[in-house]
């Protein structure tokens, strides 16, 4: 029996008609995380990844958007006999002392059904490893998942298996557009507009140098999905007063306009019909369609998904200060601050990171060198 593990990538829904990309991102992002692997190809809906390092290529592979899971799996023939052992085997090894265990089979069966696949093995494990007292869960109720899908020829009996982070591939609709990372929010809808598949270009806008690192480590966070090995990333400072409603509203329009001097045809916008005023979301769409460019809401239908995906980027111990963000009322529709954009655009810093270990650092020390 073969007894290599391969990483089997599940796409998410939204993915399963863009295959092909993302296995081409699957590929660059070993690339990149330089992580060996002997081939990359389709079985089925799933994506075969014969890798060096089984471990550190899924979790490699796990940053990027267009996965449902990434699971380490054996892989042996789709015959019942050879299933029903399989499962037995592997399952009884991962098992721990009084462990409650749920057999899931899915994908495609020949001559059998799944639902006897997992009859069969539930009972042999039960049996044989009466010692441990372990006992079948339910579907609602388990402390470990023995997973295994079929696809036409194949089985993979899954050793360990982590939650992708869906959406589709980076790039998949093969558009470009420019988003602003300037607080939580902001960097939450740049998140967004990768998931959704857009190429997307960077700026990064601040108005006191203390802002610096907190936004350097939500960079951090957010550039190794757009799965490239350099990204160009342009820090300009707005000399606005952080305090007040009413000027971080002048804040985010300036940032608007700032972003409506760029050549990007589309403009993606961190507002949100739950945070913002209908008039103030309108006032800004007009400035954009105005310019002949078409914006871009990622936020519009996130509610609670906001925190979930602040987490994801790092943002656990900004979320009070998320929450008082998400709460702030204001009908005001100021304009933006013109004396500040034309004092920013000449502050613009270009810079260039080699996406590694040490982001953070490399942009901080690239900014106070530039």
């Amino acid at each position: 029996m073969d007894e290599i593990s391969y990483v089997v990538v599940f796409p998410s829904i939204f993915s399963k008609n863009k295959i092909p990309h993302l296995i081409s991102n699957i590929k660059k992002i070993l690339k990149i995380k330089n992580q060996e692997f002997k081939s990359v190809k389709r079985d089925g809906d799933v994506i075969l990844v014969n890798a060096n390092d089984p471990v550190f290529a899924s979790s490699a592979i796990n940053l990027l958007f267009g996965i449902e899971k990434v699971a380490i799996a054996r892989q042996i023939k789709n015959d019942f006999g050879n299933i029903v052992s399989e499962i037995t085997s592997i399952g009884g090894n991962l098992l721990l002392k009084g462990e409650k265990f749920l057999v899931k089979v899915e994908g495609v069966s020949k001559g059998f059904v799944t639902k006897d696949v997992e009859i069969a093995a539930t009972s042999n494990i039960i049996e044989k490893k009466v010692k441990l007292g372990a006992h079948p869960g339910t579907d609602e109720n388990f402390d470990k998942l023995l997973y295994t899908y079929l696809t036409k020829n194949n089985a993979y009996i899954c050793i360990f298996s982590d939650k992708g982070k869906g959406g589709i591939p980076y790039m998949s609709q093969n558009q470009k557009t420019i988003c602003a990372i300037y607080d939580e929010i902001s960097a939450v809808s740049c998140y967004e507009t990768i998931k959704q598949g857009y190429d997307t270009k960077i700026i990064v806008c601040y108005r006191q140098k203390s802002e610096l690192m907190n936004l350097a480590k939500i960079i951090n966070q957010i550039i190794p999905r757009l799965v490239q090995n350099k990204i160009e990333l342009e820090f300009l400072q707005l000399k606005i007063s952080p305090n007040g409603i009413k000027n971080y509203l002048i804040y985010v329009n300036s940032i608007l306009e700032i972003l409506l001097q760029y050549s990007n045809n589309r403009v993606s916008l961190a507002l949100s019909p739950l945070i913002y005023s209908s008039d103030f979301i309108d006032n800004s769409l007009k400035l954009v369609f105005a310019k002949k460019k078409i914006p871009i809401l990622p936020l519009t239908g996130v509610d609670m998904n906001l925190f979930d995906e602040a987490k994801e980027i790092g943002l656990e111990r900004n979320i009070k200060k998320l929450e008082k963000m998400v709460v702030m009322t204001t009908n005001e529709i100021p304009s933006f601050s013109k004396k500040e954009v034309e004092s920013a655009l000449k502050t613009k810093k270009i810079i260039t990171i080699q996406v590694g270990p040490n982001n953070v650092h490399d942009i901080l020390d690239s900014l106070e060198n530039h």
